[in-house]
């Protein structure tokens, strides 16, 4: 008698198994191919499944098998390579399989949906929309407002693009079309609004050796580009991609935020404009939590299909299907941004160099300022180490000086010299950046009379103060109030705020220099869809003399008038709990003072600090980030912190403090039973902040020299876990090479 195949399947769910069923009853036409998806039965709903294998016999008896419900795709969703890419990262994250591969996927997939059509619909000015005045529109003023919006776009909008600047727009567009100022059209690709004409890329010699090294090995290479900023790594970028897309290779260009970096974005379209003149239509597609669900599912379909030649995303796009994949780019590869942080705890940075070793192309990780793990690695010789000492077209590094504040009265976080330094740059007609890693007016408001601070009901964490619109914020759980108007301890009106934040920078700045434009980007100022664009035409237009900013403004942004740049209340960064504190101040320092001073112009960055004499920063100074980069490895091997050791952290909250803390007692006590050899086990302990969201949280750190040992502790360790009675009692997870203690 002839069996039944038995369909195992992968369901996003948080169990660390794959699921068997029948093929659908009385299909006769369906092939099963892994990769497709389908509707199944699962317990008493229905979900979205993708097919792992095809198998001839399961653990579970034929009886308690159903059939599936329908079969969702024609042909494989996600094709065979990909498929064991993700059933890789499933097993070294230790994570759900299923969770893992419809992470990758659009939402619209997720949800069994079918594909995106293929094209957007999306609308344009007509010659007559180009020339005409938006004032004629007067007695109009949505539809003045959306030909203004077009005006300033220049490009084809969709109907997400409108609705993120003027909603309702329906009836204002549909009066423009008739009035023959706008045209409807279609887009068969999801981009950013730019356009651009074609431009050759020139590089000096030190970017032709690094170009050639990367092309000069066939198949997979990893190389580490440590270039300072300002040296021309993207138009290496450029010029390595430009060599591939002739071969009709994709590029995958991975970035830390996509809205910080449109200056990447415009030089990529520079060079696909110079790929139209010679008669190929290259494509750049976008893909980014900022986008629409039908547009990223649009953009992940070309990408998959070979359409896109080009793939600019932010770290989930390190899943994206690529069946031409020629090159990857993990620009700015050091920042946090590439770890995800909740959930499926994965990097990208390093899942980037793990793709492109079984795709057998090179992976490239640039950055001014690397992560020591790529230092490291690089030191090693496992990653190529290619190196851009000089800025382009004969610019001066910046000149770092160091303001001493102690003693020194501050006026809203300003020393009288740098007031002093700001005004004579100022005078002279160049910007100046001013920057604070901190948004809002102020972390801290209290009360003069009692000392009351205004703290946060769900976390271990001060309210900071939103002058502007006259509210308090969490910047943890995102809970907010109204601004208080007294005391609720002892009904004073004597409240007042400490410390600054970008928004009282912004204001102070504007009260001693009146007649000087002052331009905020940090995440307040730049929520709405293409403001971010919008604020930094007015900077590169020199409407915006001065610039204040949270670490938005350090990430991939030339300002070429720049000639100041002034860094307030970095001192934080020397009293950091985590190992990894002292590095990443490093990288803000340099990343920030890389603004300063391009191409004719020399920069000079100022830092107050209070402590002017700590080795940190004269190391830096005098003798630049690899020579500390040096030294600080060197004492991380003494104490076999990473990357000399491998680190797992397991994480677990719930609404009482002893629930977490007694299941990772009980975990670390269970660990006892397996054989353990060279594993260290540190804590349980409470986390940074104990309390965030309403949740208590507590950490239990897994620390070993050896990674194949870590891992197999872990595989047999973590469903014992998962079967302790506690571990229903609580939310726990498994974060492998943690990057960030406190979150």
């Amino acid at each position: 008698m002839k069996t039944s195949p038995i369909l195992r399947v992968a369901v996003a769910v948080p169990l660390r198994a794959f699921f068997d069923y029948l093929p659908v009853q009385d299909d006769q036409t369906s092939i099963y191919q892994p990769g497709v998806r389908l509707r199944v039965p699962f317990g008493r709903s229905e979900r979205t499944a993708v097919l792992i294998e095809v198998v001839d016999h399961s653990e579970l008896s034929p009886t308690l098998l159903k059939p599936a419900l329908e079969v969702l795709d024609d042909k494989p969703l996600i094709n065979q390579s990909d498929l064991e890419f993700l059933k890789w990262v499933a097993a070294y994250y230790h994570h759900p399989t299923g969770e893992v591969i419809f992470s990758s996927l659009p939402v619209r997939l997720r949800q069994g949906k079918a594909p995106a059509k293929a094209r957007l619909d999306c609308w344009s000015l007509t010659e007559a929309g180009r020339v005409s005045e938006s004032e004629s529109l007067a007695r109009a003023p949505r539809q003045q407002a959306l030909l203004q919006l077009f005006k300033t776009r220049q490009t084809a909008l969709t109907a997400a693009d409108i609705a993120e600047q003027i909603s309702p727009f329906r009836p204002a567009l549909k009066g423009l079309i008739e009035k023959g100022l706008l045209i409807e059209s279609s887009e068969s690709s999801v981009q950013s609004g730019m356009s651009a004409q074609a431009k050759s890329i020139s590089l000096n010699d030190a970017q032709k050796k690094v170009v050639d090294s990367v092309l000069a090995t066939k198949g997979f290479k990893a190389s580490l580009l440590y270039g300072i900023t300002g040296s021309g790594k993207t138009a290496t970028y450029q010029a390595i991609a430009s060599v591939l897309l002739k071969q009709n290779s994709q590029i995958l260009v991975l970035v830390p935020e996509i809205g910080l970096t449109p200056q990447l974005l415009q030089r990529f379209y520079t060079q696909l404009a110079a790929f139209a003149d010679s008669g190929r239509n290259a494509k750049l597609v976008t893909f980014h939590s900022g986008m629409t669900d039908a547009e990223r599912s649009l953009a992940w379909q070309q990408a998959a299909g070979g359409e896109a030649d080009i793939v600019v995303g932010t770290r989930s796009a390190v899943f994206m299907p690529m069946p031409n994949l020629g090159l990857i780019v993990v620009d700015e590869e050091h920042d946090q941004s590439f770890k995800q942080q909740e959930g499926f705890r994965y990097s990208a940075r390093d899942l980037a160099v793990v793709r492109a070793k079984r795709s057998g192309c090179p992976v490239i990780l640039g950055s001014a300022t690397p992560s020591f793990e790529s230092f490291h690695n690089a030191r090693k010789g496992h990653y190529q180490l290619l190196q851009l000492t000089e800025r382009a077209a004969n610019a001066k590094p910046p000149k770092i000086e160091l303001i001493d504040i102690r003693s020194v009265n501050l006026d809203s976080g300003f020393s009288p010299v740098t007031r002093r330094l700001i005004k004579e740059e100022l005078e002279l007609n160049h910007q100046v950046m001013v920057f604070i890693n901190r948004r809002g007016f102020a972390p801290v408001v209290t009360c003069h009379d009692c000392g009351w601070v205004a703290q946060c009901l769900r976390c271990d964490a001060r309210m900071t103060a939103h002058m502007s619109i006259r509210k308090l914020h969490c910047h943890h759980c995102g809970a907010h109030q109204h601004w208080p108007e007294k005391c609720p301890d002892c009904d004073s009106i004597k409240l007042s705020t400490v410390g600054e934040g970008t928004e009282q920078v912004e204001s102070t700045l504007q009260k001693f220099f009146p007649d000087n434009p002052c331009v905020r980007i940090d995440r307040d100022s730049t929520r709405k869809k293409g403001s971010m664009d919008d604020k930094l035409n007015l900077i590169h237009e020199g409407h915006g003399q001065i610039l204040v900013g949270t670490q938005m403004l350090a990430k991939g942004h030339d300002f070429p008038n720049v000639t100041l740049v002034v860094m307030l209340d970095v001192d934080h960064g020397f009293y950091g709990t985590d190992f990894r504190a002292a590095e990443r101040m490093s990288q803000l320092i340099l990343q920030v003072a890389g603004r300063a001073g391009r191409a004719e112009k020399p920069g000079r960055v100022l830092i107050q600090t209070r402590h002017p004499d700590h080795p940190l920063l004269h190391v830096l100074i005098h003798q630049g980030y690899a020579a500390y980069a040096e030294q600080a490895l060197a004492e991380r091997q003494l104490a076999q912190l990473p990357p000399f050791g491998y680190q797992v952290l397991i994480r677990a909250e719930a609404n009482k403090p002893s629930l977490p803390e007694n299941f990772l007692l009980e975990s670390k006590k269970l660990s006892e039973k397996i054989n353990k050899t060279n594993i260290e086990f540190w804590g349980p302990v409470a986390a940074t902040m104990q309390r965030k969201k309403g949740q208590h949280r507590f950490q239990l750190l897994l620390q070993s020299a050896h990674r194949g040992q870590l891992h197999d502790f872990l595989e047999k360790w973590l469903p014992m876990l998962a079967e302790m009675p506690s571990s229903r009692r609580v939310r726990w997870s498994v974060d492998v090479d943690p990057q960030d203690f406190y979150s």
